[in-house]
């Protein structure tokens, strides 16, 4: 899922009219006003090329919606499923078939603190989540346990610039000079991988500070950091 984000949205904005024909996704700080999307809350207003449209806050609280790629820390194991922590009210439930290709004899085995990258397949303001491994074709698709690597944690607002195309300068720049894996939850989780620790450190402390950069601010400071290695 790509997020797309648009303008800084304030409460009472018209977001968009809804088509006659079509689908809309309403996601957090979104409402309805008769054939109008209007905005609640404050924030980053943000759509997707699936039709998903949501304010992204700078709040921590993590509110489920589906559809949303989440980084989530396993908290139970049972013989059905897993529990795992998303930072929302509830407990997410995780079925231990829920990845590509699990079955009864062959499953992931995870364990309780695992980190694992997942998505919401369910949300309601009254159950739990529930989350699978997989995209909507069933496929891994780079979900699933995360090993090894470093996770920080951040706004949902960030997460969800993070996300966003074209990528925040920050992250460009991060990216053209040092070699890392990267997921980015919409829940405010980022887990960061290198074969290299000491670049896993540095992308870990170094991305957050991008939030409160300034385009040319975040080249700077990346470019800095690149020299002092060399």
């Amino acid at each position: 899922m790509v997020a797309k984000p648009v303008r800084i949205a304030a409460p009472g904005d018209s977001v968009v009219d809804l088509p006659e024909k079509g689908e809309v996704r309403v996601g957090t700080g979104i409402h309805q006003e008769g054939n109008h999307l209007i905005t609640c809350r404050p924030g980053l207003l943000c759509t997707t090329q699936s039709g998903k449209v949501w304010v992204a806050g700078r709040q921590k609280r993590y509110i489920p919606q589906v559809g949303d790629c989440v980084l989530g820390v396993i908290t139970d194991k049972h013989s059905e499923n897993y529990g795992v922590d998303i930072n929302a009210p509830f407990v997410a439930s995780l079925p231990v078939l829920g990845f590509e290709g699990a079955t009864r004899r062959s499953r992931p085995n995870l364990q309780v603190g695992d980190l694992v990258y997942a998505r919401v397949t369910a949300a309601d303001r009254d159950v739990d989540p529930e989350l699978v491994c997989t995209d909507a074709s069933g496929k891994g698709a780079g979900f699933g346990a995360l090993a090894g690597g470093q996770a920080f944690r951040c706004t949902t607002s960030f997460a969800a610039k993070l996300m966003s195309q074209p990528q925040p300068a920050i992250l460009s720049a991060l990216g053209k000079a040092l070699q890392f894996e990267l997921a980015v939850g919409l829940n405010g989780h980022v887990w960061v991988h290198s074969p290299k620790p000491t670049t896993t450190i540095i992308v870990t402390n170094t991305l957050p500070k991008g939030e409160f950069l300034s385009d040319a601010q975040a080249e700077l400071v990346v470019k800095r950091i690149v020299s002092s290695m060399q």
